[in-house]
């Protein structure tokens, strides 16, 4: 093997449980892990990227991953770590996020070529939509008892008399369906390895343990910590929703903000777990981060490495561009790069108000853009005052009084960006 998976995985915080045996198969021989994804959504966000990095690490090390996208699982919900059932997609929407998620992992995890560890794709739905009930609860049933199932901490959970609600039969069941697709991959893909986070646990377990009852067959498990915020909030969660794999759901300057604003605490953590950095090389990292922390090293390099993994080179650069833009010494030209929606990712929630398209057309004096046509300064004496101080830019260009607005000044033809000073931003907005 071209080196150790669970070695790597024990440094970088990455393994919570491991059943006995697993480290020694790994090293035997090349062998087949899967891990599952839930299509409740058409992309991924961040919360799935540990389990990606999971599959990533896996596939470099010389092994051979599945990625499989629960379309049967899906129609029923796990109910692992949750207090109450979830609501159930239609099959039309199923197939839409199936397709979704598979394009997103794609970019990850290497699907093409031909050699024997390239990863592969499976649906859970091509094999169990013409199972019947009678033979799953006859073939498979019978192999695990109640009581076995019971013991579950998912199912224990919600079965205690706190519990908000109880648990219905088609969740109970999910530990058996989920078994089966392992039984399924083990029979027909040579799959020994189920991998997922540590609530997953219970479930992974029940396949291996329905794979020795029903086949007399070995199979192993491994799961990774579930990633936590040191302030206590949720990893993968801004105020504005979830953080997405997908640029069209969060823009590359907004994900690589997120981790960029991340807690020195978080960012030595997210080091470790979402970058292919060696591990002198984390190392070194997180001693010259503790030797100026203001400079946000730790964070910088993490929010680089996982922005250029997630959505490229170039998307990195702009972003990092974009990051400049507030806080560094950008040009107009550097705003003039920015697309709409990351020219409006970085001056969100500065204030803002509209002029008329006719007016940038006939020429606005600067002036009177900076208090009557915006109310961005108080008054035209405030505004003369300003400009004689030389601390009114334009477009990150300074101006005098005789200066005036035209609509060569418009960033994608529609915006112009007042500043007063080094941090105080108004943004005019043109409309027909």
């Amino acid at each position: 093997m071209a080196n150790n998976f669970v070695e790597e995985l024990q440094w970088r915080g990455l393994i919570h449980d491991i059943m006995p045996g697993t480290e020694e198969q790994l090293q035997k021989e090349m062998t087949t892990a899967y891990i599952g994804f839930d299509p409740t959504a058409d992309t991924l966000h961040i919360g799935s990227l540990v389990q990606i990095m999971l599959l990533m690490h896996f596939q470099r090390a010389g092994h051979k991953p599945i990625a499989l996208v629960g379309g049967a699982t899906g129609m029923i919900g796990d109910p692992s770590g949750k207090s109450a059932e979830r609501n159930l997609l239609d099959e039309e929407t199923l197939a839409k996020n199936i397709t979704g998620v598979k394009r997103t992992l794609e970019r990850f995890i290497d699907f093409s070529g031909n050699q024997n560890n390239r990863a592969e794709l499976v649906n859970n739905y091509d094999w169990m939509k013409n199972l019947s009930f009678l033979d799953f609860a006859r073939d498979i049933g019978k192999h695990i008892t109640v009581n076995y199932m019971m013991s579950k901490d998912s199912v224990k959970n919600r079965l205690n008399p706190d519990a908000k609600e109880g648990m219905s039969f088609t969740e109970f069941t999910y530990q058996l369906v989920q078994g089966y697709d392992f039984l399924h991959l083990y029979e027909h893909k040579n799959c020994k390895l189920q991998i997922g986070g540590s609530d997953q646990w219970g479930n992974i377990t029940t396949g291996t343990e329905l794979i020795r009852r029903k086949l007399q067959g070995k199979a192993f498990a491994l799961t990774s910590p579930l990633v936590t915020k040191a302030d206590g909030t949720k990893f993968g969660k801004t105020e504005g929703g979830n953080v997405w794999l997908d640029a069209s759901r969060t823009s590359p300057y907004k994900f690589y903000q997120y981790w960029v604003n991340a807690s020195d605490e978080d960012a030595e953590k997210y080091i470790k777990i979402f970058t292919f950095l060696d591990k002198s090389t984390v190392e070194k990292l997180i001693e010259e981060h503790k030797e100026a922390p203001h400079l946000r090293i730790l964070q910088k390099k993490v929010g680089e490495e996982v922005t250029r993994m997630t959505h490229g080179e170039q998307a990195l650069e702009n972003a990092i561009m974009a990051s400049s833009i507030l806080f560094g010494n950008s040009t107009a030209s550097d705003l003039r790069k920015l697309d709409e929606q990351t020219f409006l990712d970085v001056f969100e929630g500065v204030p803002q108000a509209e002029i008329s398209k006719l007016d940038i057309e006939e020429g606005i004096d600067i002036v009177d853009a900076l208090n009557e046509k915006s109310g961005f300064l108080k008054s035209n004496g405030e505004a003369r005052r300003a400009l004689k101080e030389n601390s009114i830019s334009v477009n990150k260009e300074k101006v005098k009084e005789e200066f005036r607005l035209s609509k060569n000044d418009l960033i994608d033809n529609q915006f112009v960006l007042l500043q007063r000073g080094k941090r105080n931003y108004f943004l005019l907005r043109v409309v027909s």
